[in-house]
């Protein structure tokens, strides 16, 4: 097979390096990539957001299949166009998409399955927005409405808080996103993310993970993309996964195709787990990163067969062959991210790291300038271990961070604590 996939962060190097370890793989393009999916994968600069040039892209190069990683092509409709051009895709269509283009579209297909979730309420003004506030009370959640890079929810402790963030929302904080302000009720408990493929009709779980959103150990300090993630989540128990793929994911699918609009790709569902019952805190279209990591370090190479039954709408004929392991990945992100934070520094350090099915470092937000590898990003590597224990997968991971020279970067040291 020839496989282009579309992106070029931490996630589309994991997609990258389990694909290639499958033997259908034949030619591998990543587009735009970066230097770490280099390594596995070509790379090719084209406009991603643009449908008519992905199409064009892949016809020019016999591609069999295209992944679409990250959230704004598809939004943008890149796979609906693909689809028209008779070329196979793996994402949803536009209409698909707005599961996370748009929070209050998400709320609505919840109301309408009965999906448990958070109360909510929508508003395009900031004074009825914080009249809602005053009157509601905190703690309380504040959302821009659209696509803000995973940067765009305020979990306010305060009313005063909350006010200050419809005011930057509206003011133009998340950009376009920020036109309509989603607010929630305070869901408190323990947040854990659960992956399924969907290929319209039948759904196939692929895999658990809890991520690390805020940037300082202890979960505190702002809200980032992610600081580091690990698989299975153990709170995400057989029991849990039950309730949520029958409250949650499959009246989704279910509501989603009843409205002609077939929900085909991943779902990626963040839960908030209480008294052993779990409700949905919002729906991501794609894999998430840094969970896409820990994900594919443990799926390897079955991932693009899953991916590729996925896509022939015959996920009801495949299972997932899980090993007894564990995964977690660290990020190193630039100082001062999610804030302002420099480009440019120099990362050394990295070409004695090992790279096996136990220890990789994945690529996120880094460049080539004079063959010397620089930070172009706010979350820049991602330091992945695999293990039998998350203990062990820890250490490896950590190991590989500590290895790596880049005195303008940090990470967390507890990824992983609630499990450890």
């Amino acid at each position: 097979m020839n496989i282009l996939i579309l992106g070029g962060g931490g996630r589309e190097h994991a997609l990258a390096w389990a694909f290639r370890q499958n033997p259908k793989c034949d030619r591998l393009i990543v587009a735009p990539g970066n230097p770490g999916v280099a390594s596995v994968a070509e790379c090719a600069r084209i406009d991603i957001m643009s449908g008519d040039e992905v199409l064009d892209f892949a016809q020019e190069n016999a591609i069999d299949l295209v992944v679409i990683g990250p959230e704004a092509p598809l939004a943008a409709g890149v796979a609906d166009v693909l689809r028209a051009g008779g070329v196979a895709v793996f994402g949803p269509s536009q209409a698909a998409a707005q599961l996370e283009s748009s929070k209050a579209f998400t709320k609505e297909i919840c109301d309408a399955c009965g999906a448990p979730t958070a109360g909510w309420a929508r508003f395009r003004d900031a004074q009825a927005a914080q009249d809602h506030v005053r009157r509601v009370g905190a703690p309380i959640v504040v959302k821009a409405d659209g696509l803000a890079a995973g940067k765009g929810v305020v979990v306010a402790e305060t009313v005063e808080q909350a006010l200050e963030a419809i005011d930057m929302i509206f003011a133009g904080g998340f950009g376009e996103a920020g036109a309509e302000v989603v607010i929630e009720e305070f869901m408190p408990g323990e947040e854990a993310s659960f992956f399924v493929l969907s290929d319209g009709v039948n759904c196939l779980p692929i895999g658990t993970a809890q991520d690390h959103k805020r940037r300082d150990e202890g979960d505190r300090g702002p809200n980032t993309g992610g600081m580091g993630a690990y698989s299975p989540a153990p709170i995400l128990t057989e029991a849990l996964q039950a309730q949520v793929m029958a409250q949650i994911i499959r009246p989704t699918v279910a509501e989603m195709a009843r409205r002609g609009t077939p929900f085909q790709g991943v779902l990626y569902a963040g839960l908030m787990i209480e008294n052993g019952q779990a409700r949905l805190v919002e729906y991501n279209a794609r894999f998430g990163d840094p969970e896409c990591q820990v994900l594919m370090m443990r799926l390897g190479a079955q991932a693009l067969d899953l991916i590729q039954a996925c896509v022939e709408g015959r996920l009801d004929e495949v299972r997932v062959n899980w090993a007894d392991d564990h995964a977690m990945t660290v990020v190193l992100a630039a100082q001062g991210y999610p804030g302002d934070y420099r480009k440019g520094s120099a990362i050394k350090g990295m070409d004695d790291l090992p790279d096996t099915g136990s220890q990789t470092v994945f690529h996120a937000g880094t460049a080539l300038k004079e063959g010397q590898l620089i930070a172009s990003g706010g979350r820049v590597l991602s330091a992945t271990g695999r293990g039998d224990s998350l203990a062990e997968a820890r250490d490896r991971a950590y190991a590989l961070a500590d290895a790596i020279d880049w005195p303008e970067g940090f990470y967390r040291r507890d990824i992983g604590w609630r499990a450890l």
